[in-house]
């Protein structure tokens, strides 16, 4: 299991002892030590994900499919650099694989890993460099922990003398996997039988030691990019709370008209949605101030991208201001208010400075754009799009 150290204040992976007895669970944690870059950690999630599916025998290709799969929800949906940005370049090459594959195909953010899988075929030859590029070093330097084990020293100028290398190392210690003869994405990965059992045995704790190193670094590649650990797979859309939220609304609409921040028309009861002003996929929460109702209609348009700021910030928050109003005054709606404190108000900033009693229009607004302008320039560079809607 992936258990916690207080002493290392962090995580170590704990197999069953029966294995320590056969195999070198000690060079099998140095996997993911001193990573370079983050296909590191996807290269190892690949494989256990293979061999759980019962895989004794694969390709380099096959396995950096599998690798494309597994990043492109957290490259594409959430915009995450997987090793960060040098000179304006992604440093990744699995990052450039996914981008690649994005620019090729018509491929949604959340497409399915087997619609992925089949644009990865579809497109192999535009592909093939970026695959390539993936072969040079990760299944070599992964099982540098095992070399440790002999005084031989490799020579990681040559593929085919490390392949020889890696063949001699298993003779003295049994590696998860050695690798074939033949070359660049057609080379054949030959997993152990005895490493197969124990993989298959502890697949959910080792895929959970991996997302826990691969969150690490991705985080310190994205420091300003919130809820990363929610960011690596697609999400049940059951973990949006917006029914609170818009039963608020929906008395406010009761009491008085509410214009959508973008058409500037009268919002129609029944006709509009709850949506965020900064997209949800980059937040990863529903607050109370960053959601708004709008137009049903411009809903899918707007998608995951975000408004311009001016002139849909100001219009955002004059109608935040007309709720806050209302709801200070109103006891029923701050009532509904109050039910919203479970799912939509947990920012500190907002329960103590935005919602508190007596703010004036400008004191409000300033507090709400202090407070959001910082979230949406972030996401700005983390590369989310604009939403070019044409004022009318």
């Amino acid at each position: 299991m992936a258990e916690y150290n207080p002493e290392k204040n962090d995580y170590i992976l704990n197999i069953n002892g029966e294995y320590h007895n056969t195999l070198d669970i000690e060079s099998f944690s140095l996997m993911m030590k001193d990573p370079s870059y983050c296909y590191k950690f996807y290269w190892l999630e690949a494989i256990v994900k293979l061999i759980s599916e019962g895989i004794t025998d694969t390709t380099f290709g096959e396995i950096i499919d599998e690798m494309i799969s597994n990043a492109w929800y957290s490259v594409r949906e959430f915009h995450i650099h997987l090793s960060g940005i040098q000179n304006g370049e992604v440093r990744d090459g699995l990052e450039r694989a996914v981008i690649k594959l994005a620019e090729v195909s018509t491929l949604p953010s959340g497409a399915s890993k087997t619609e992925i899988k089949n644009a990865i075929s579809m497109y192999s030859s535009e592909l093939k460099l970026f695959k390539e590029q993936l072969t040079n070093m990760v299944p070599y330097r992964a099982l540098a922990g095992f070399f440790q084990r002999s005084n031989e020293k490799a020579n990681w100028n040559s593929t085919i003398r490390m392949v020889e290398y890696i063949e001699r190392i298993n003779r003295i210690v049994l590696l998860p996997y050695t690798l074939g003869t033949s070359s660049k994405l057609k080379k054949e990965v030959h997993f152990s039988h005895e490493w197969v059992e124990m993989i298959q045995d502890n697949t959910v704790s080792i895929l959970r030691w991996v997302q826990y190193e691969k969150v690490k670094w991705l985080q310190m590649n994205n420091p300003e990019v919130p809820g990363l650990v929610y960011k690596l797979a697609p999400l049940d859309e059951k973990m949006r709370k917006l029914g609170k939220v818009r039963k608020l609304w929906e008395a406010v609409l009761d009491i008085q008209p509410v214009c959508d921040v973008f058409t500037g028309k009268q919002i129609e009861q029944n006709r509009y949605d709850v949506d965020h002003f900064i997209p949800w996929s980059f937040v990863m929460n529903d607050e109370l101030w960053n959601l708004m109702p709008m137009d049903s209609s411009l809903n899918s348009s707007k998608s995951n991208r975000l408004p311009k700021w001016n002139p849909f910030f100001k219009r955002f928050a004059l109608n935040q201001f007309s709720m806050y109003e209302l709801v200070q005054n109103n006891p029923n709606l701050y009532k509904l208010y109050e039910s919203c404190y479970r799912d939509n108000l947990h920012s500190l900033w907002a329960g103590q400075e935005l919602y508190r009693p007596g703010n004036t229009k400008t004191e409000f607004i300033h507090i709400l754009e202090k407070n959001m302008q910082p979230v949406y320039d972030s996401a700005r560079r983390q590369g989310y799009e604009l939403w070019n809607y044409d004022i009318t």
